[in-house]
Formats: C-alpha cells, sequence, structure tokens
C-alpha cells in the first residue's frame, strides 16, 4: 500500500529540473559524418548550411535530423512544439507549458517554473539533444513530453506524425518578419561578419535557402497536415494569437485536450496564463535577463524577447525587398488555401 501511496510525477515538466545544468558546448558526434559531407552546402564559418532531403539546415545540426529519424520512439501523449525559426517559438512554449501544467504549477506559485526559469530551459530543443548524443535525457521525461523541433512536416518521423496518440501545435509568422526577427537574432548570438549582411540572408530567403528554408515548403506542410488531420495537428499563426491571445490559448487548450473548465474560466485562468507569459512580463524576469541556452552556440536569454511585434519588416526592407518576397510566397502557396497579408 506505501508504494501505491507514493505521488508520481506527472509531465510536462522543466527539462531543466530533470536534467539540470549542462554548459558545455559539445562537438557533434562523428557517427553520421559521411553522410554529412556528402551533402550540398552553401554559407560562410558563422552560417553555414546543408541541404538535407530539400531542407536547409544548420551544418552542426544535421547529425540530429537523421539521428532523430533513425532513433526517436515517441509515447502516446507527446506533444510536439513545432515552428520555423523566429516565429513565436519561446511564447509558445511557455503558453503550451503553463496551459499543459497547470495542475502541478498553479501560477499562484510564486516558483511556478516559467517565473525563474527561460521558456526554452523548459521544453526541450530536440534537434540539438541528438545533435549532441544526448537523447537519453528525453527519456528522463515523465509523460506526457512537450518537446520542440524546427524540423518540417515532410522530416518528422512516420512513427510520431502518423501517430493518433501524439499532438503538433504549430507556430507560423508572416515571412517578413520572420526573416527580420531571425537576422536579428543570428547577430546576437555572434553571427554575421562583417562581410554580410541583412540583404545576404533575404537574398538565400528568395531562393529557398534561408535556415531551414524553403520557407514556403516549411509552411505548406504543416499547414496541409492540420487540413487532414485536424484532430493531430494545430496550426496557428502568430499575428492572429498577438490580436487575440486569450482566444489562441483557450484553443491550444482545446486542442490539447485539456479545455478550461468552467470554474477556470470564471477565475480568469486564460487571461492569467496569456499575462504571465506576455513577452513584457517575461523579459522583466531575472531568468530571461540572464544566462543562456544552446547546445552548440549560447543565446543569451534576453535575445529571445527583442520586439515580438508585427510589421517590424517596414524597418528592414525597401518596398521592392518587400514585394518581390511577397509575390514569391504568394506564388508558392498558390492553390493552398492560405495567403499572407502585410
Amino acid at each position: 500500500m506505501a508504494a501505491r501511496d507514493k505521488p508520481c510525477l506527472v509531465g510536462p515538466v522543466p527539462f531543466k529540473d530533470v536534467n539540470g545544468d549542462d554548459d558545455h558546448v559539445i562537438s557533434p558526434p562523428d557517427e553520421y559524418a559521411d553522410i554529412v559531407s556528402t551533402l550540398p552546402s552553401i554559407g560562410s564559418p558563422d552560417l553555414h548550411l546543408r541541404l538535407y532531403q530539400d531542407v536547409w539546415l544548420f551544418n552542426e545540426l544535421v547529425p540530429g535530423f537523421i539521428s532523430i529519424q533513425r532513433r526517436f520512439t515517441p509515447r502516446p501523449g507527446d506533444v510536439l512544439l513545432a515552428s520555423p525559426p523566429k516565429c513565436g517559438t519561446t511564447w509558445l512554449k511557455a503558453l503550451a507549458f503553463a496551459t499543459m501544467a497547470r495542475a502541478a504549477y498553479p501560477l499562484s506559485d510564486a516558483g511556478h517554473p516559467l517565473l525563474r526559469l527561460n521558456p526554452h530551459e523548459c521544453v526541450p530543443f530536440m534537434e540539438a539533444l541528438f545533435s549532441a548524443g544526448q537523447e537519453a535525457k528525453l527519456d528522463a521525461l515523465p509523460s506526457p513530453r512537450l518537446l520542440h523541433t524546427h524540423m518540417h512536416h515532410s522530416m518528422l518521423p512516420r512513427t510520431f506524425a502518423d501517430n493518433p496518440d501524439c499532438k503538433i501545435v504549430f507556430v507560423c509568422r508572416e515571412p517578413k518578419d520572420m526573416l527580420v526577427s531571425t537576422w536579428h537574432f543570428i547577430k546576437s548570438a555572434g553571427g554575421s561578419s562583417s562581410s554580410s549582411s541583412f540583404s545576404d540572408l533575404f537574398e538565400l530567403a528568395c531562393e529557398g535557402k534561408n535556415p531551414y528554408g524553403p520557407i514556403w515548403g516549411h509552411i505548406l506542410g504543416y499547414w496541409r497536415a492540420s487540413k487532414a488531420t485536424p484532430e493531430r495537428v494545430l496550426f496557428l499563426r502568430y499575428e492572429e494569437m498577438l490580436a487575440d491571445p486569450v482566444t489562441a490559448v483557450r484553443e491550444l487548450a482545446w486542442f490539447l485536450g485539456l479545455p478550461f473548465t468552467p470554474a477556470e474560466e470564471a477565475a480568469g485562468l486564460p487571461v492569467d496564463i496569456t499575462e504571465m507569459c506576455s513577452i513584457d512580463t517575461m523579459r522583466g524576469l531575472d531568468a530571461n535577463k540572464t544566462g543562456s541556452s544552446g547546445t552548440f552556440v549560447k543565446f543569451p536569454h534576453e535575445t529571445f524577447f527583442r520586439k515580438g511585434i508585427a510589421g517590424d519588416w517596414v524597418n528592414h526592407m525597401t518596398p521592392e525587398m518587400a514585394k518581390r518576397i511577397d509575390a514569391i510566397v504568394e506564388d508558392k502557396l498558390h492553390g493552398s488555401g492560405l495567403t499572407f497579408s502585410s
């Protein structure tokens, strides 16, 4: 009876709380070196990309993609947050964690994980772990696990993508804003040599060769999956979340099978979650003003909270640049039912 009364740890729990600190930079395992070395590559030492399965990936993370496809074992209840880079990933991690773990971690708790940890310390980035040979850390997490990836839908292991017991939440952003945010983020990590510029990244994106590009392929894969299997894939748009975050949280909770109860609604819990996870709140926390996260490159926590607004692209692109990429994206999305408006 004593063993039966022992409490069982139920996820999601903060990744860092289970696996602790691991601040050293790791070299990629060489298991897939022969495969990686044969892949087409572009870029410079600070932006070295390789083409794997029609997607341009950071060179050091390619082994992780291969390893995930060959080794990852999903569990019933797994929730995968997916996104192109700089499309609201940090915000989605916070919202999803707060929503899924609200029973174990009440928002009123002064020690709530999102008040003491960066969202990226709560929800692990799968490619980085697998690239570093640290995938066993995922096994230590209790179910349900909350995970994150930048993988295209076409690259996901079929054991996950087609699994009726797993769910995917994808968020995308207006492509021009995504590119601007990506550029600032690369600079914050010490990338972007003096010989490269935003125009260089823009040109790569127009050719479909930006990090995790093509942009349109990334978005279309999850869009089509959400239409084919809406019970397994939730498609969110960053701009719509900004306009009405409370509705977005309710939609997220419903999709995850954890809708807010009448009592939670009466207590204002959906509003409280959006306020705790707002960029202004998170930006002001010590956990997000100090420290860094990352496996191969350490990103200062403060760099995850730059502006978080829609339309900042106007400060970085000429009208001609905007028209050019708008036309490319519109052409690539034609017939899908998905559009972006500036």
